[in-house]
């Protein structure tokens, strides 16, 4: 099997006979609507998406052959198709930008025959699409591949407001010439408000969270099983695995992303063709790049995800939400970082809940996370060995050393603001992200029961740990609380061994100062 990696071109994967997950049904179902935006993760298909409308559009039934466009168009109108592909520039220079959407009008307009008159992109595209229809007859198709990448590149930099201005004017054409369009889409990874680059022509309808949609991107588990069953099972015999094994690790390692309410699961495409050309179960999405907007956020923001993931959200604030640098949730959730795990009603007001969508997503991004925290680099790495040995063997004595040793390694006056050192919440924080980075244990953070909430529980096969944490008082104390809220009652029945620690921090020698066990 030909795996279609790094190819974002219709016309290549079809001619060269690599594989095609079909969705030209959905693809069509798209094509009928005016003005829409979408938002998905990097490497999820975006790019293949405007290239398979480009040739529909365009009329290249030939390309189409055996898939579900073919039963669905009859006519294969050929419109005049502009596409921009923001993907492919680097737009943090001054200028470079606005050069950049001059080049794609003064093509445009050479191809078209109409010679330059005003300065304006906004007005040049507008000419360019109103001599496109006049032309051919046919309303005019405008595809844009990334969008945003203009503002991600620059973001919370001095040249934010000019690319933001130069977008504004470019995207206002869509207001000025909507009777000479017949179809636009905008995908991207974020979405910026109204009031930034969209103000100036009516909102796109966002299909992001249309559940009509959620497989337009991404791959499926019946997609997974029609077209890679013979794939996996080779996978499998190659590692050692059952078939069944390989789809259950398959999924635990790619899959989980929801898009809307319906909760579809969807499994990233990029690491899952990866994953089988390869036969290898590796971190493939998250290390082909972390976005460096992202990084900046998490350092502006000393994100807490501890906090984010334990609260519930209405549903509203992921249909209207907008790319925000002084609330980076949204942009951390459209980035594929975290996606929905809950939809609950409440009386008519619908709540999502949210988590890492699998392990590659949890590992990678907690150690980015742990990274940005403590200051450090490669934080896992003399983490993860030690203190999972001592968790899966029970020995608690060990793990107290390793924590210990752990906390005194991080570099005081690098880190955070030295007042959090007096807050028990950074002690919880820490021990959240240690734990988090040995993403093969259940780590339960703030687990309520009717009296109260235990501060963090650790379960592996064998063992279940119950901290509680005490900043400037007494292991007794913690263990004390462990005992009187009940918090090990839920796990009477079960047959791991259970451990119940009761941890005092000093703020003064930001450390371990007591740890009991029972």
């Amino acid at each position: 099997m030909k795996y279609p990696i790094g190819t974002q071109t219709l016309s290549t994967i079809i001619e060269n006979g690599m594989v095609y997950v079909d969705k030209t049904a959905l693809v069509y179902q798209l094509a009928q609507k005016h003005v829409c935006f979408l938002c998905r993760p990097r490497r999820f298909g975006k790019s293949l998406l405007i290239s398979t409308l480009e040739s529909y559009f365009k009329g290249k039934n030939e390309l189409f052959k055996g898939l579900e466009m073919e039963k669905l168009e009859k006519d294969w109108t050929q419109y005049p198709v502009f596409r921009v592909d923001f993907a492919q520039g680097g737009y943090d220079v001054e200028g470079d930008l606005k050069k950049d959407i001059d080049k794609h009008l003064a093509q445009w307009e050479r191809q078209l025959g109409i010679e330059k008159q005003i300065d304006k992109s906004g007005s040049r595209f507008s000419d360019i699409l109103a001599e496109a229809h006049r032309q051919t007859g046919h309303k005019c198709v405008v595809l844009i591949d990334e969008y945003d990448k203009p503002l991600l590149d620059v973001l919370m930099e001095p040249m934010e407001a000019e690319n933001r201005s130069v977008l504004k004017e470019f995207y206002g054409t869509f207001k000025v010439a909507d009777e000479h369009l017949r179809f636009v889409l905008l995908t991207g990874v974020t979405k910026f408000s109204q009031v930034s680059v969209f103000s100036g022509f009516n909102q796109p309808e966002d299909v992001s969270m249309n559940s009509k949609f959620d497989a337009l991107c991404g791959i499926t588990k019946d997609e997974l099983v029609n077209y890679f069953d013979g794939e996996i099972a080779a996978m499998a015999e190659e590692l050692g695995y059952t078939k069944e094994k390989m789809y259950a690790e398959l999924k635990r390692q790619y899959d989980g992303y929801h898009f809307s309410e319906k909760m579809l699961d969807v499994f990233n495409p990029y690491s899952v063709l990866n994953a089988l050309s390869e036969k290898k179960l590796k971190n493939y999405w998250f290390k082909s790049g972390t976005p460096t907007y992202l990084v900046k956020l998490l350092d502006r923001n000393k994100t807490n995800m501890q906090e984010m993931l334990r609260r519930e959200y209405e549903c509203d604030y992921f249909m209207d939400y907008k790319a925000d640098t002084e609330d980076p949730l949204a942009m951390i959730y459209q980035s594929g970082y975290l996606t929905i795990k809950g939809y609950e009603d409440f009386g008519g007001t619908y709540f999502y809940t949210l988590d890492y969508p699998n392990v590659e997503v949890k590992k990678g991004f907690v150690a980015l996370l742990a990274n940005d925290y403590f200051k450090m680099t490669n934080v896992q790495q003399p983490l993860a060995l030690t203190i999972n040995k001592a968790l899966m063997q029970g020995r608690t004595d060990d793990l107290r050393n390793e924590l210990s040793s752990f906390l005194a390694s991080i570099p005081y006056d690098a880190n955070y603001q030295k007042r959090e050192w007096s807050y028990e919440s950074h002690y919880h924080y820490t021990f959240y992200l240690i734990f988090r980075l040995l993403s093969c244990y259940t780590v339960l953070t703030e687990k309520e029961n009717s009296r109260g909430r235990a501060d963090m529980i650790v379960e592996t096969n064998d063992y279940v740990y119950i901290f509680e944490f005490k900043l400037n008082g007494t292991a007794a104390e913690a263990l004390k609380q462990i005992e009187y809220k009940g918090y090990a009652e839920p796990y009477a029945a079960d047959s791991r061994k259970l451990f119940k620690i009761g941890v005092a921090f000093s703020s003064e020698k930001k450390n371990i100062v007591e740890w009991e066990v029972v």
